[in-house]
């Protein structure tokens, strides 16, 4: 298990440095997203909309999960899996 973890770690550390942008990369990048990715940054402004909606999108989508992860409202006990669960 102890080498599984080692392994792990330097496949995700490799994976980063991977990932990270090159020289040339940084210079193409306008301000403020510099040394994220590879290849050309947005390009207009319609690019930058379209991914800060993708943003908000799953942001709100991580809060609902953890608002019905926390305190689901599932009281009733005519649902399906109150069906499965009491027949054990």
């Amino acid at each position: 298990m102890k080498k599984l973890k080692i392994i792990f770690t330097i496949i995700f550390l490799a994976g980063i440095r991977i990932g990270l942008a090159c020289d040339l990369c940084k210079k193409n990048q306008p301000k403020g997203l510099e040394n994220i990715t590879h290849g050309a940054g947005p390009s207009g402004p319609m690019d930058y909309v379209i991914s800060w909606g993708g943003v908000v999108i799953v942001l709100i989508t991580l809060v609902l999960f953890i608002k019905y992860l926390v305190k689901p409202k599932d009281a009733a006990h005519d649902q399906i899996k109150n069906i499965v669960v009491n027949n054990e």
